[in-house]
Order: C-alpha cells, then sequence, then structure tokens
C-alpha cells in the first residue's frame, strides 16, 4: 500500500487544497501571519501522514509522526477559528467537520498500527 491510498492522506491533502484556496482571498495584512500558519499547518497533517508510512517499519516513529500529524491537524483547527472573519460560517462548519474526521482516522491508524503494517 502506497501512502497516497491512506484515507487520512487523502481526505487531509483535500482540505489543504481547499484551505489553500480559500485563503486566497484573505486580506493581504494577513500573509504573513493568519495565511501563512494555517496553509503550514494544514500542509503539515498529509505530510506527516506519509512520513509515519515511511516509518512504519519502526513502531514508535510511526506513533510519533501520527501524533505530529495529530497536533498539525488540532492546530489547524484553531487557525480556522481565526479565520471565522473571513470565511463564511458553513464553509468553516464543513472544514471543521472534515478535519476532525481526518483526526478520527489518524486516531484508528495510531489504535490499529498493524492494519498499516506495524509490526509490534
Amino acid at each position: 500500500m502506497r501512502f497516497q491510498d491512506l484515507l487520512a492522506y487523502e481526505k487531509s491533502f483535500a482540505l489543504v487544497m481547499k484551505i489553500f484556496e480559500i485563503t486566497k482571498s484573505f486580506p493581504k495584512e494577513e500573509t504573513y501571519s493568519l495565511t501563512d500558519q494555517i496553509r503550514r499547518s494544514s500542509r503539515s497533517v498529509p505530510v506527516t501522514i506519509a512520513e509515519a508510512h515511511r516509518k512504519r517499519i519502526y513502531p514508535k516513529h510511526f506513533y510519533n509522526k501520527l501524533t505530529d500529524s495529530d497536533g498539525e491537524n488540532s492546530e489547524t483547527q484553531v487557525w480556522l477559528a481565526f479565520s471565522c472573519k473571513y470565511i463564511s460560517e458553513p464553509i468553516f462548519k464543513e472544514f471543521i467537520s472534515e478535519s476532525l474526521e481526518i483526526g478520527n482516522l489518524i486516531n484508528y491508524m495510531i489504535l490499529n498500527p498493524e492494519k498499516f503494517g506495524v509490526k509490534k
């Protein structure tokens, strides 16, 4: 299985692209703060899922990367909350819902490592 086939990766990558598109409309004064932060934290989620997949032969590294990914996902939720005045309530709720689903998928991977090639 390739990391690109992991549901958590697919969904987190899709959310990254939505966030990238919507942040294009953020005010210029937010470029180096809110826009930069939300893009970086959201991009870190699929990146660290991919790293976890590559490190799956080392259980501690697998867990470490996934907990990092979960943390970045939570950070993205905070930045989304700060973005409320720039995005509509329905889009905010959609993005948070997707982020929560991604968090559940990451948690599933942490709790079921053997299903992802980790040998205990």
